[in-house]
């Protein structure tokens, strides 16, 4: 019976690759133990000679079970005994977060942290002795539990192999298209600037990402990996199945035609109440007194871009429902990229608020720039373009005699211009703060870790951010017995762990920053620009 059970612990290790050790026995007998079968533990015992040697046994008809140690070299072979009960099925399947502040904690805690992630570390090493054999077949009978049942195990390989090709194809595909996005017909101007600049683009870009790793061979390594993978699978999931839902919604009822009919009333509607805006400002807006001669020629400019921008549109007005048409198509590819589509489409309708906010801008950033320098002049100093300092400088008298003319042109000539800016920056900032929202949006949908916060609400134990333990039993003479139980990750530390990466199109600036562009005439870009160039 002893050289069985070597030759069954030998074949264990053989089969699984991992190292196992007796501990002690135990026995499911109601009924006091036979003579055999005490010689037999008591040899065993002599064999594995493992300090302290645990023996477990059944209570007569209770549900729990006695625990003894002994130890053959001490004096004191009788130790008090902790039982502590836990489901292995869900230890083994959890995975133990550490603490999220590990900077502020203490070597005491951290100490005990480590320790009960190796003890989930021990029992999840010995997955493998419950899930070797696929079909109940093998060297040795390993799978004495599971989950699903031999016909789900069989249901779930057959759906591992079928996958296989057409993760193949998958990949082709995918190498296909990355082939053609980095090949050089992207790289000339026109095509480059669009696909740089487009929030559409960007988004086709961020999901092709994620169909390569989704659809990549190789096998994640770590419990972060799969997590991200099943998070990317997940959102790309719903992020279709969303798209499916608003493009049937949009081609029922003929939904679309309407938009296109509706859109048309609503640009002329705009157009007219800018014009109106113009008409108010080349007046006398709120009272005050502008230069005359500026305010015409600026209110007349702009005047001129809106009747170009009106006869666009209605050169257009055949084909917007067909064009909206094939864009409503394009939801089928998920509900983040009709949203990226909807912000271009009002970046494309909203152009002429966005040119007169660059000429305002532009106009207004050459004045403050102008007069900022002009004042360096009357205090004797200049910028110094090489050190990027402000130093002395002499001037002579005709030279400070134009800048004084210059200064008092720019002045009195400020506040048209400054108003100008303002309305068209507050315009323009409407728009920002819309299609701030539509990507806001887009980035929830493309940052949320869906599958985890599904796997904390349905199966909150594998997301394990630490134990507790409760009482089931203590009476005198008998050991203690503790139920440990999982203490579930909370769901914004889920969030917080498992939050996927975003393109983030769009610049961070901080309110300083911007406020700081706001009052220079600085542009506000709705995207990344490139920095400065290094020497």
């Amino acid at each position: 019976m002893i050289l069985k059970v070597k030759q069954y612990l030998s074949e264990v290790q053989r089969v699984t690759k991992i190292s196992v050790s007796v501990l002690g026995s135990w026995s499911s007998s109601k009924q006091e133990k036979e003579e055999n079968l005490s010689k037999f533990l008591e040899d065993l015992g002599t064999i594995f000679s493992h300090e302290p040697w645990i023996q477990i046994s059944k209570e007569g008809d209770s549900k729990f079970w006695s625990c003894s140690t002994f130890q053959k070299h001490s004096n004191n072979p009788k130790e008090e005994v902790i039982l502590i009960y836990y489901d292995q099925r869900k230890v083994m399947l959890s995975h133990l977060h550490p603490p999220f502040d590990t900077a502020t904690s203490t070597d005491h805690e951290t100490d005990d942290a480590s320790k009960l992630s190796a003890i989930f570390h021990t029992v999840a090493k010995s997955k493998i002795l419950f899930m070797t054999d696929r079909y109940n077949d093998g060297p040795i009978k390993l799978t004495h539990w599971q989950s699903d049942g031999a016909e789900a195990s069989i249901i779930v390989e057959l759906m591992k192999q079928a996958s296989v090709p057409a993760c193949m194809l998958l990949t082709f595909l995918l190498s296909l298209v990355s082939g053609i996005c980095r090949s050089r017909v992207l790289k000339f101007w026109p095509l480059s600037f669009l696909w740089r600049k487009l929030s559409t683009c960007e988004q086709l870009g961020h999901r092709l990402q994620h169909l390569q790793v989704i659809s990549s061979n190789k096998k994640a390594q770590t419990q972060t990996q799969l997590m991200r993978k099943a998070n990317i699978f997940v959102s790309l999931l719903i992020d279709v199945a969303l798209g499916i839902l608003l493009m049937s919604w949009l081609y029922r009822k003929n939904r679309i035609g309407h938009l296109a009919d509706t859109l048309i009333p609503v640009a002329d509607h705009v157009a007219e109440e800018l014009q109106d805006l113009l008409q108010w400002l080349m007046g006398a807006p709120a009272g005050l007194k502008m230069n005359r001669a500026l305010d015409q020629v600026l209110g007349r400019f702009f005047l001129y871009h809106i009747h170009l921008w009106i006869s666009y549109i209605h050169l257009m007005s055949p084909f917007i429902e067909m064009i909206l048409w094939y864009v409503g198509l394009s939801a089928c590819l998920g509900l983040t990229v009709a949203l990226c589509i909807l912000s271009d489409i009002i970046a494309l309708l909203t152009f002429h608020i966005y040119c007169f906010y660059v000429y305002g801008a532009r106009l207004y950033c050459l004045k403050i720039y102008g007069l900022s320098s002009l004042w360096r002049l009357f205090r004797g100093k200049k910028w110094n373009v090489l050190r990027q300092r402000v130093d002395s400088c002499s001037y002579d008298l005709d030279q400070l005699f134009i800048g004084t003319l210059l200064f008092t042109i720019l002045l009195f000539l400020l506040p048209t211009t400054a108003l100008y800016y303002l309305v068209f920056t507050l315009l323009r900032l409407l728009v920002v703060i819309v299609q701030g929202l539509i990507h806001l949006l887009v980035d929830l949908i493309d940052s949320l870790p869906l599958y985890s916060i599904l796997l904390r609400l349905c199966r909150s134990y594998r997301l394990a951010a630490g134990v507790k333990f409760r009482v089931l039993e203590q009476q005198d003479g008998k050991p203690l017995r503790l139920l440990m139980q999982i203490n579930p990750l909370s769901y914004g530390r889920v969030v917080q762990t498992y939050r996927l990466p975003t393109y983030s199109c769009y610049p961070k600036d901080s309110w300083t920053s911007l406020c700081k562009k706001l009052f220079l005439g600085e542009l506000i870009y709705p995207w990344k620009h490139k920095g400065e160039k290094q020497d």
